[in-house]
């Protein structure tokens, strides 16, 4: 692919907010494809609980970055940028519009302005931060993150492993904090021409939004394909098992846990998800936020974000 900028139009909100239906109705109206930025929809066979677009709407318009990789596999940002910015190519040599879609953070901002130079991984000091997890458990550890680096505690979930290791790895590594580090993503600054729209909504509207949404994955068929998982025989990688519900509903097909306080602990846990996410896109500055009604659609705020498009895009 040519190292040249591009222009992403990236579409961010809060889980459940009404992104990918903004999304498939501007698609096709712009003959747009999607790349989705969503660190768990790469996963292949978590479908339901990673709230994909309909089979349906995968056929109408062309989305990239889902499906990528198998559950039991680890995914990292480093591949999902490599593979989304030679998928974006492709779009713009296409002559389509570039949409980017989706609420993780941390792919968000490496999409539009690069990752910072970090250390690289030691194995050593990875192995021994999971050994003292096991034993003094994940609380712990996030509790030392917060203390070294108080605004990746705020930042990282208590359930987020991964980017725990990563985070006390970096610090014992350099003496300094992750978000130090990653300070040199000056804000303002980015790889490619990016247009920002956010979508955003009441509290007591996305809460109830997040309460209806849980209870459709799970009409929908979550348990099953969570069983389908397990039947596999292979465990579900590290990052693959942070994706938002999972961990309750294995609970639940295992015995542990009922099935209504699965959902209850599901919604609570969304609900903080909801919140680290807003918290995320004040980094985001040039953003232009459409406050959404309950009883807006899809189609009406497509209206209104087309009839600002060149202002937006300028």
């Amino acid at each position: 692919m040519e190292n040249r900028p591009l222009h992403f139009v990236f579409i961010i909100g809060c889980t459940g907010c009404g992104k990918g239906a903004l999304g498939f109705e501007l698609a096709q109206r712009l003959d747009a494809e999607v790349i989705s930025v969503d660190s768990m929809k790469v996963y292949r066979g978590m479908d339901v609980g990673t709230a994909k677009p309909s089979p349906e709407r995968l056929k109408t318009v062309r989305h990239h970055m889902i499906d990528v990789v198998d559950p039991w596999e680890t995914f990292s940002m480093a591949r999902f940028l490599e593979q989304a910015e030679a998928a974006a190519g492709d779009i713009a040599a296409r002559g389509k519009t570039i949409l980017a879609i989706g609420g993780t953070g941390m792919y968000l901002k490496g999409l539009s302005e690069g990752i910072f130079d970090g250390p690289g991984a030691d194995a050593t000091l990875r192995d021994r931060l999971k050994a003292r997890a096991d034993t003094e458990g994940w609380a712990t550890l996030h509790g030392e993150l917060a203390d070294v680096d108080p605004e990746a505690g705020l930042r990282i979930h208590p359930n987020d492993q991964r980017r725990i290791v990563r985070a006390l790895e970096v610090y014992e590594l350099t003496g300094k904090p992750i978000t130090t580090l990653q300070e040199q993503w000056e804000r303002g600054r980015t790889k490619h021409r990016c247009t920002f729209i956010g979508l955003r909504r009441e509290l007591a509207d996305q809460n109830h939004r997040t309460n209806m949404r849980v209870k459709a994955l799970i009409e929908r068929g979550w348990v099953a394909e969570v069983e389908r998982l397990l039947a596999s025989g292979r465990p579900l990688s590290t990052s693959a098992a942070q994706a938002m519900g999972y961990r309750e509903i294995i609970e639940h097909v295992g015995g542990r846990l009922p099935l209504e306080e699965a959902a209850e602990k599901i919604k609570i846990a969304t609900r903080q998800f909801a919140k680290s996410q807003r918290t995320w896109f004040k980094r985001f500055q040039a953003t232009h936020w459409y406050d959404l009604s309950p009883d807006e659609t899809a189609t009406a705020l497509a209206d209104r974000v087309l009839g600002d498009w060149d202002e937006l895009c300028k």
